[in-house]
């Protein structure tokens, strides 16, 4: 007989919450709490891109400090492992008196000079197969910090100058450095270390603290002053020196060092080409010295504050602005908080709100009276009135021949050009779009190519395809320009492209910085801007590719003469010599195309009367790279194809004048 199942216990009644059980758990979240939490909000999914994202906001910082306060930045980046077997150490600056390059690791074997390294000596740094924690130390020439701003310039999340400040700068949020040291003290437990000087004649002050990430305040553990200030032997080019002012952040973390794209030399590349007036010494954790030089001894402007434009404010920010001022009537406050509004203006934007149903709204209206149905007519109003765009010396380009600099000191290319767009708007932000293109020469033939991306000047390298950048550049037909380009994709051959994006607030699909938001405007003028370099390269190869069909046209007549002189002779009496030297002038005056060479502005060196559309613009570099040949070769007007000269700024001194 079957045996039947036995019986389950009934279930205990569950004791559900209520009001009062959950009202005492429902607490106030810290901001670094909420990040330390959901760190990939910020950059740091991975090892590998925390280790990037700690060195961009590092040097970021860095750059902004130095040409706020007017200083050619001078800035040493260096990347320690901690862990790992020890295989190799540093190149020392000194090496360069042994015939050794910056840039080559030198194995402890091959010094013979070395001493015998002691366990676990300093000199020795660890193999990076296996390394997993590294120290990242950025040093800078900047005005430094003041002592009391320390702590909460790197122990505080949101905590900066440049959130309420409507102008150009590289950081916005005031989360970067100090989220870094978050991580960091997350990963290894160890404190952000700062030392920084404001001046040759002040004392340093060394801070060693973490962040209380309930509380989001600053836990200091070292505070001491420094009477002299040395830099580390590994920061310099030549021993130790004697800092006169700047500010040094040292930060270990967990992370992963790999070479390739999206990796810290790719990014410091990248730099150097958007900031060719910033002098970077690079020390990475295998022992290699890499030195991007200072390409322009010029600090770039510092850009204005602005106001706000009336287009850009929300409804819900209009009323706390409203509730929030100082001023009493309506058109003062619409003056002295908006840019461009005048009273004029002011008035448009109140008989405008009359027009839409509200009450009476007047210009000498007070502005503590003023009501919700008020409010929504005023911002409906503002939409509907025609006022000026923002002022544009809130924004600071990198300019075309600056970025044909950048291009030239990285880039092994052959036609070289750029351009700047003039400033619009978006939501009432003003932004200006810059784009760059170096094509042929040295860079790869069979690949993509590569498009490098920057806001702010700050290179952007993830999340491209989510970028309105990366769309632009698809979406604009690379076939009318020369160039081959798959459906849906970027195009193909030897080509990189520039686009830089150059605005008061980057609108950033995340807090990580990763991606420009796709926004139409936005979108459009990189389109424009890629178009009008687009036909300066058109122009560029079809010339040298007329060029190249002379070249075959006079091979072919000149593989035929000695034949066809052969034959004549064979018909009738002729002179041989004479015969073959007059069909040799006739094929050289067919193809006289076959004899010209371009300048450094891409232009055929002939009288100015058969000139090309190329002649006269600025921002076009030709370098003539003959194959198997390391030098450079410049083209220009009135000298010899044979006198070869490396670019530089001469190259722009003709331009420059101008």
């Amino acid at each position: 007989m079957a045996k039947m199942p036995a019986a389950k216990a009934p279930k205990a009644p569950q004791v559900r919450a209520t009001a009062e059980s959950m009202a005492t758990k429902q607490k106030e979240i810290a901001v670094s709490e909420f990040f330390a939490k959901n760190r990939h909000l910020l950059g740091f999914d991975n090892p590998r891109k925390a280790l990037l994202t700690t060195v961009k906001e590092a040097v970021d910082n860095s750059l902004d400090a130095c040409e706020e306060a007017g200083i050619l930045p001078t800035l040493h980046v260096t990347i320690e492992a901690l862990n790992g077997s020890a295989k190799v150490k540093p190149v020392p600056a000194q090496a360069k008196s042994k015939g050794l390059k910056l840039g080559e690791p030198l194995l402890i074997d091959d010094d013979p000079e070395a001493e015998p390294a002691s366990a676990g000596g300093s000199d020795e740094r660890p193999n990076l197969t296996n390394a997993t924690r590294f120290k990242i130390t950025v040093r800078d020439n900047g005005p430094g910090i003041v002592k009391q701003q320390i702590p909460n310039v790197f122990g505080r999340l949101l905590y900066g100058s440049k959130f309420h400040r409507l102008r150009m700068s590289r950081g916005q949020q005031g989360i970067g450095i100090s989220a870094a040291g978050m991580y960091g003290l997350l990963t290894t437990g160890q404190p952000v270390q700062i030392v920084s000087k404001t001046g040759p004649r002040t004392k340093a002050h060394r801070f060693e603290l973490a962040i209380d990430t309930l509380k989001n305040r600053p836990e200091i553990t070292v505070d001491e002053q420094l009477d002299e200030w040395h830099a580390p032997a590994a920061d310099v080019k030549e021993g130790q020196e004697k800092v006169r002012q700047g500010t040094s952040v040292t930060i270990t973390l967990e992370g992963k060092f790999q070479r390739g794209r999206a990796s810290v030399d790719e990014y410091l590349e990248q730099t150097a080409i958007a900031n060719p007036h910033a002098e970077v010494i690079y020390t990475a954790p295998d022992g290699e010295v890499r030195i991007f030089p200072r390409e322009v001894e010029e600090v770039p402007d510092t850009p204005d504050e602005i106001k706000p434009h009336p287009y850009g404010v929300e409804l819900g920010v209009l009323m706390r602005m409203l509730k929030e001022t100082e001023h009493k009537h309506l058109s003062e406050f619409l003056q002295k908080s908006f840019s461009r509004v005048t009273a004029s203006v002011a008035g448009e934007i109140c008989k405008a709100a009359n027009k839409l149903g509200a009450a009476t709204v007047t210009a000498q209206s007070w502005c503590s009276t003023i009501d919700h149905a008020q409010v929504e007519a005023l911002h409906a109003a503002i939409q509907q009135t025609k006022i000026q765009n923002p002022p544009t010396d809130c924004l600071v380009p990198i300019g075309p021949q600056q970025i044909l600099k950048g291009l030239l000191k990285e880039l092994k290319a052959e036609f070289y050009t750029a351009e700047t767009r003039e400033p619009t708007v978006y939501r009432g932000n003003p932004f200006q779009i810059e784009v760059g293109i170096a094509f042929g020469g040295d860079l790869p033939k069979d690949e993509g190519a590569k498009v490098i991306r920057f806001a702010n000047r700050v290179p952007l390298l993830y999340q491209p395809s989510a970028c309105s950048i990366t769309k632009a550049v698809i979406g604009t037909n690379w076939r009318n320009y020369g160039m081959s380009q798959p459906r849906n994709g970027i195009p193909e051959g030897p080509l990189v492209i520039f686009v830089h994006m150059a605005s008061v607030w980057v609108p950033f699909t995340s807090e990580s910085k990763e991606a420009v938001a796709d926004y139409d405007e936005i979108r459009k003028e990189i389109g424009l801007a890629l178009k009008e370099c687009g036909r300066k390269l058109n122009t560029y190869i079809r010339r040298k590719q007329r060029v190249a069909r002379e070249h075959q046209r006079r091979d072919v007549f000149e593989k035929y003469i000695g034949e066809v002189v052969a034959a004549c002779e064979k018909m009738t009496t002729v002179d041989p010599k004479k015969l073959y030297e007059q069909l040799q002038t006739v094929a050289r005056s067919r193809t006289v195309t076959a004899d010209m060479q371009l300048d450094d502005e891409g232009n055929f060196i002939k009288p100015a009367a058969r000139a090309g559309k190329l002649d006269g613009d600025a921002n076009v570099v030709v370098i003539e790279r003959e194959d198997n040949v390391d030098d450079q070769e410049v083209l220009v007007p009135g000298k010899s194809t044979g006198s070869s000269a490396k670019p530089d700024a001469g190259l722009f001194e003709e331009h420059e004048a101008a």
